[in-house]
C-alpha cells in the first residue's frame, strides 16, 4: 500500500533541504478560509494548482523561500491524500511588469520528498526562475506599448498595425460585447482591444465587419485607420503590403 501523506511542516523541511540552492520554510495553519487568502491569491497558476489554492479550505500550508525571493507555496493536494501541490508565488511587482510573461504554474508531487525536489528541480524551478527573470526585466525596462487610437466620443476607433496587429479602442460601454463577440480581446497592458496577425486579413476584415454591424444596431459607428506613428525605438516589423480596406459600413 502506498504511504500515508506524512505532516506537512516536516515534509516541508526535508523538501527544502533537498532543493537547489538554500530555502528555508515557514508552516501555518488556516483555521478559515480568509486566512490562505494573503497568500493564495498570490498562487502563479492559472490551472489545476491555482484552482485547488482557491476553491479549496487548505487546512495549512508552509512556504518555501530564496534569498534572493523566490517562493513556493507548498499543500496538501485535495482529495488525494497521498500528494502534495507545489506552486511558484509571483514577486511584488506592478501588474505591467507580468506583461508577456508565461506563468510557471504548479505541480503535484509524490509525499516521498526526495522524488518530490526532484520533480520541482526539473520540472518547476527552471519555468519559475525564467518567468521571474522576465518580470524583473520588466521593471527596469518596461515593454513598448502601442499607440492606440483617438477616442471619438460615440465611436469605436480601430488602428491596423504595421505587424498585421488590429487594435480598437472605444468609450462606449455597450460596445464592449460587440468587440468580444467579433473576437476582439482586451489586453490591459496595451489598453486596447486586439485582433491578433495570426488570423490574417481576409478574416481580421470580416471580424471587422461582424463587430461593425453589431454597432451600427446599437447607434455607434466606427472609424478604420492607420495606426498612429511609433517612435523608432518602439516601431513593430514591417508587414508586407495588403489590400486596400475599406472602412465598414455603419
Amino acid at each position: 500500500m502506498p504511504p500515508a501523506r506524512p505532516d506537512l511542516a516536516a515534509y516541508a523541511d526535508a523538501l527544502a533541504t533537498r532543493l537547489p540552492g538554500t530555502w528555508t520554510t515557514a508552516y501555518s495553519r488556516n483555521p478559515a478560509y480568509a486566512d490562505q487568502l494573503p497568500t493564495t491569491a498570490a498562487v502563479w497558476d492559472a490551472g489545476a494548482v491555482g484552482y485547488a489554492a482557491s476553491n479549496f479550505v487548505l487546512g495549512h500550508q508552509a512556504v518555501l523561500a530564496r534569498p534572493d525571493g523566490a517562493r513556493l507555496l507548498l499543500f496538501d493536494r485535495p482529495l488525494r491524500p497521498r500528494q502534495f501541490m507545489v506552486a511558484a508565488l509571483e514577486p511584488e511587482a506592478h501588474h505591467d511588469a507580468f506583461h508577456g510573461v508565461a506563468e510557471p504554474g504548479g505541480i503535484s508531487v509524490p509525499v516521498d520528498p526526495a522524488r518530490a525536489a526532484a520533480q520541482v528541480a526539473r520540472r518547476l524551478l527552471p519555468r519559475y526562475e525564467a518567468a521571474l527573470r522576465q518580470v524583473r526585466h520588466n521593471t527596469a525596462h518596461p515593454p513598448p506599448r502601442r499607440p492606440a487610437p483617438p477616442v471619438i466620443a460615440g465611436m469605436v476607433s480601430i488602428a491596423w498595425y504595421p505587424d498585421g496587429v488590429v487594435g480598437a479602442v472605444t468609450g462606449v460601454r455597450d460596445a464592449t460585447s460587440a468587440l468580444y463577440g467579433a473576437g476582439f480581446q482586451f489586453h490591459p497592458y496595451q489598453r486596447m482591444f486586439l485582433l491578433p496577425a495570426s488570423l490574417g486579413d481576409r478574416e481580421q476584415i470580416a471580424r471587422i465587419d461582424m463587430a461593425a454591424q453589431h454597432l451600427a444596431r446599437i447607434g455607434v459607428g466606427v472609424t478604420v485607420r492607420p495606426a498612429p506613428a511609433a517612435t523608432p525605438a518602439t516601431q513593430p516589423a514591417p508587414r508586407p503590403t495588403r489590400p486596400a480596406l475599406a472602412a465598414p459600413g455603419r
